[in-house]
């Protein structure tokens, strides 16, 4: 993987770019997380697909999150991007927060995105079955809220490097997330409805709806809204994976993708 930088006009906002693999344009949009370390989902995407993955303002070394204000902003920011980065019909998949994204994306430039693949994405609300509020809950408890397997989901979160209750990494881990987790909130906080159902119907782009089956952070009945509200799309569970599904199944994510395209 290997990282560039863009600068969008007029804003100036400079906006880092990992780009991995060869063959057919891949967009992929990171969840509220952002990016992990050798993320186990774009280094499964590369051996098939060239993966342009921008990172959001707030993310990484990308700036400019102080003129994104709410999902119309960000919604326009990404096609801003995509139109930078010229390139050529590409699937775009998102995770989560960046399924949201890329739901949005596909409803306003529908006439763009022809291929759209939603993991896991953010974005409807139902009060019998709610969206865990990830801004109340504490770093140790993560691994069980994103993963399946929660161990297998510290070593990915920590890459390794340490403990979700070690003072010293909670730290570091806590300075880090910060400024993702500002960037985030915008769009997530206090729920993540921004209106997104009334606009699901417009999206055109044949869509593959991928979702966790232990999913517990967005229940699994969500995948079934977004198939209904989505003309022409597929719903696929992946057995054995919560809501981190590309990065805990990452080949049976890309499976999926490659039989739906």
């Amino acid at each position: 993987m290997k990282s560039e930088f863009l600068t969008l006009k007029p804003s100036g906002a400079r906006i880092q770019v990992v780009e991995a693999g060869k063959g057919r344009d891949l967009l992929f949009l990171h969840g509220a997380g952002g990016h992990l370390h050798d993320d186990p989902l774009i280094a499964a995407l590369a051996t098939r697909y060239r993966v342009v993955a921008p990172l959001l303002p707030g993310y990484g070394q990308s700036t400019g999150e102080d003129g994104l204000r709410d999902m119309l902003d960000v919604t326009l920011h990404a096609l801003d991007v995509l139109e930078r980065l010229k390139l050529h019909k590409p699937i775009v998949v998102g995770h989560s927060m960046g399924g949201m994204i890329a739901a949005e994306m596909a409803a306003i430039a529908h006439t763009e995105i022809a291929k759209l693949c939603l993991l896991a994405p953010a974005g409807l609300w139902n009060d019998d079955q709610p969206v865990v509020d990830i801004f109340s809950k504490l770093p140790f408890e993560l691994p069980g809220l994103l993963f399946h397997d929660a161990e297998k989901g510290q070593r990915l979160l920590t890459a390794g490097r340490g403990d979700m209750e070690d003072p010293e990494f909670l730290k570091q881990f806590l300075v880090m997330n910060a400024r993702r987790l500002g960037m985030a909130g915008k769009l997530l906080f206090p729920i993540p409805d921004r209106g997104l159902a009334d606009r699901l119907h417009r999206i055109t782009a044949k869509t593959l709806i991928v979702w966790g089956a232990d999913d517990a952070l967005i229940p699994a009945a969500y995948g079934a809204a977004f198939k209904k509200a989505i003309s022409k799309s597929k719903l696929v569970k992946i057995a054995k994976a919560g809501h981190a599904v590309g990065q805990e199944r990452p080949e049976a994510v890309l499976k999926a993708i490659r039989a739906f395209f």
